[in-house]
């Protein structure tokens, strides 16, 4: 199982909590320290959709000028998120089985 997201992003600090509660091993993937490429944030869209994964509600998101958040292509918001991975909603959870993103307990626990 992989946990993707930012160490002190409040959601993610949650997954771990409840991962390791559970005794449940995980790897932790940090997209500042670690990084992230434009394959894997197409896998995430392709999977769970772009209104899934876009952060609209991130400051990141409110920041950009409204000509970057208009009209966008699907690489376009590749590419945003490759350049603002706070724009990736969090955590994004990689099962082995399926995606899951943001906290669900109810859903994590069936993944499992």
């Amino acid at each position: 199982m992989i946990v993707y997201g930012i160490k002190n992003c409040d959601s993610v600090k949650k997954v771990r909590a409840y991962l390791e509660q559970r005794q449940i091993s995980y790897q932790f993937h940090d997209y500042r320290l670690d990084g992230i490429d434009a394959v894997l944030i197409k896998r995430f869209i392709d999977v769970l959709g772009v209104e899934a994964v876009l952060n609209q509600r991130s400051s990141s998101w409110r920041q950009l000028p409204e000509d970057r958040k208009s009209d966008l292509s699907p690489d376009q918001v590749v590419q945003l998120m490759l350049e603002l991975p706070t724009l990736i909603k969090r955590p994004v959870i990689d099962t082995g089985k399926q995606l899951l993103i943001g906290f669900n307990p109810e859903l994590l626990d069936k993944s499992l």
